[in-house]
């Protein structure tokens, strides 16, 4: 087998320069978890059904972030020629990743045995929703099932108690993370559970916290870690989870606002076992200015604080977010600006190499190359 041809711009620095992926998934967490490969410089190859292809085609801004790099192969795996031609293609590649139901592949005549009988080498990493076994493996489920399921609800996150399900997709993105992370390593079958990732977030919280009757005693919720309102209605951060930036707080702001002059609340162990007395306490202080004036004020005293962005456009005019290029259109075939890969290598790194692909539009490409390998190598031998 030779390696694949890297996109180009693919950084040569990269353990995955070089390598093969079939990407078989769909919509989030597995298009997601390929991305971060692609990105990385292996060689995605997103094999979709002919009829439509990727449902996620449908919201066309977050398809293209999510499988910029990648190319596209369309392939009916129901039919004889489709899953003749994929198994050629397995016999290029180094990885598969798929998520199907359990049982699925198997169905189709492509599960493990028969990939790694064509290619001996091959990696396959299943993402599921509960794993390939267990009484809850071939039940459906999305991202709220998995959070619901994984401890999420039982970590306190307000001073109230209430829990509330969080705008962006962790729990899918949770198990995409642990998917990428086995994009190394070879002949074997890897079994990815979003429900277990999540929890494998949550239970360093959760679990502590089991036979405690009130889990807002346990001070994971502390009155001054919020969110506060400023005066013209504007949202900011506070964090002085140290002792260190709430005596300075309340040293610089104790003229201005007389009620944070005390030593009371000196000691972490103090403002956690008041936290509501803190959080009224601070909620009546950021209340009295408009968000400029705390802006400067805070930024003047060190203290940990950040602004709240509730408009996403903001999120692309942010001066350190500007500083740092994290945003860019420079893929011109699309308009919707996307953020380049969140670690910055001194090595260099250039994410936006190649748009997402339209469907199929790689085919007669990889598919003459696959059947060269096949013609010339009848058989791999196992490493």
């Amino acid at each position: 087998m030779t390696a694949a041809p890297p996109s180009p711009g693919a950084p040569r620095w990269s353990a995955l320069h070089g390598r093969r992926i079939l990407d078989l998934s769909r919509l989030l967490p597995g298009p997601y978890a390929t991305s971060l490969l692609a990105d990385l410089g292996a060689d995605v190859i997103k094999v979709e059904d002919p009829r439509g292809g990727d449902p996620l085609r449908l919201a066309p801004p977050l398809f293209d972030t999510l499988n910029r790099n990648k190319r596209s192969v369309a392939l009916d795996l129901r039919a004889a020629d489709g899953r003749s031609a994929f198994l050629r293609l397995v016999r290029t590649a180094d990885a598969v990743v798929e998520s199907f139901r359990p049982g699925v592949l198997d169905r189709l005549g492509l599960g493990f045995d028969a990939l790694h009988e064509a290619n001996p080498r091959l990696m396959l990493c299943s993402l599921t929703g509960y794993g390939q076994t267990g009484p809850y493996a071939s039940r459906p489920g999305h991202e709220l099932n998995f959070l619901g399921l994984s401890g999420f609800f039982a970590v306190p996150g307000r001073l109230d108690g209430t829990i509330t399900r969080p705008g962006g997709r962790i729990g899918d993105m949770a198990g995409a993370m642990h998917a990428a992370l086995t994009g190394e390593g070879e002949g074997q079958h890897i079994d990815v559970s979003l429900s277990e990732s999540i929890t494998a977030w949550c239970f360093l919280f959760a679990l502590p916290l089991a036979g405690t009757e009130d889990p807002l005693a346990a001070g994971l919720v502390q009155g001054d870690n919020d969110v506060f309102t400023t005066a013209d209605g504007r949202s900011l951060s506070l964090a002085t989870y140290e002792d260190k930036f709430w005596l300075r707080l309340r040293d610089e702001l104790g003229p201005e606002f007389p009620e944070l002059a005390t030593d009371a609340y000196d000691h972490r162990a103090d403002r956690t076992a008041a936290r509501d007395e803190v959080n009224a306490l601070l909620r009546q202080a950021f209340a009295a200015r408009p968000y400029d004036w705390w802006q400067k004020r805070l930024t003047d005293i060190d203290a940990p604080w950040a602004p709240v962005v509730t408009n996403p456009a903001d999120l692309l005019t942010d001066p350190h977010a500007v500083a740092r290029d994290l945003f860019t259109e420079a893929l011109p075939e699309r308009s919707t600006p996307q953020a380049r890969f969140p670690v910055s290598f001194s090595a260099g790194l250039h994410t936006f190499r190649r748009p997402a692909p339209t469907l199929g539009e790689h085919a007669p490409d990889l598919l003459d190359t696959a059947d060269q390998v096949s013609s010339s190598s009848p058989a791999l031998p196992p490493q």
